[in-house]
């Protein structure tokens, strides 16, 4: 690989970890922590434990995020938790 083409592949990893977002999830008084965490293994394929954890983690501190991708990728993640009544946003 000439260093033209290292360079050029070095910009485009750069701009792609430029553009991950996270879709975090906000922590709010009517979900029970037992919904949450299905929902996270359900829709976000968290195992149990980092399930149990995120859910932890948005109620002490109010959010966390739960999924890193791009905003094309978490779309249909935003609006399935969306649908579950869960608040969440990509950010």
């Amino acid at each position: 690989m000439s260093t033209k083409e290292k360079t050029s592949y070095a910009n485009e990893v750069e701009e792609q970890l430029l553009d991950l977002k996270s879709l975090i999830l906000y922590n709010d008084d009517h979900n029970t922590f037992d919904y949450v965490i299905e929902t996270l293994i359900d829709v976000c394929e968290h195992d149990p434990m980092q399930a149990e954890n995120c859910a932890m983690i948005a109620h002490f501190k109010g959010k966390c995020p739960v999924k890193s991708s791009t905003d094309k990728e978490l779309i249909p993640y935003f609006k399935e938790m969306t649908n579950r009544e869960l608040t969440v946003e990509i950010k």
